[in-house]
């Protein structure tokens, strides 16, 4: 059964900082590519980041680049998001999603129809 499970979210001022974690199982992590994606009340579901199952190849929406960073440790099952310089606009849950197919680059990352599961999301709350 194939499980994320994110954390790690939280009511912050503007300009903190916080680190998402998104735990894995029931797949073999270290061959699926990874992303972040988030919702805010009343939108829809957007891109955040996407790193491909090796490690390499992040991306970032244009809202989020300079301030965040994704990374992956393979040997945990885990994927981490580290936000940096929190905005109110990003007030949003944020899920972590599995890639449908393995060892995907970084084609098609912002779509997500290209992701088969999802966790069940972690709340970040940024005041001004």
């Amino acid at each position: 059964q194939v499980q994320l499970v994110e954390s790690g979210g939280g009511f912050v001022q503007a300009g903190d900082s916080l680190r998402l974690s998104c735990a894995a199982s029931g797949i073999a992590f270290s061959m699926y590519s990874m992303a972040w994606f988030r919702q805010a009340p009343g939108k829809e579901r957007a891109f955040v980041s996407h790193i491909s199952w090796n490690g390499g190849s992040p991306h970032y929406a244009d809202s989020v680049k300079g301030r965040v960073t994704i990374s992956r440790d393979n040997a945990k099952n885990t994927l981490y998001l580290q936000m940096n310089s929190l905005k109110p606009e990003d007030t949003a849950v944020y899920y972590c999603a599995k890639r449908r197919q393995v060892y995907v680059h970084g084609i098609k990352y912002e779509y997500p129809t290209e992701y088969d599961y999802w966790g069940q999301g972690t709340q970040v709350t940024v005041s001004s």
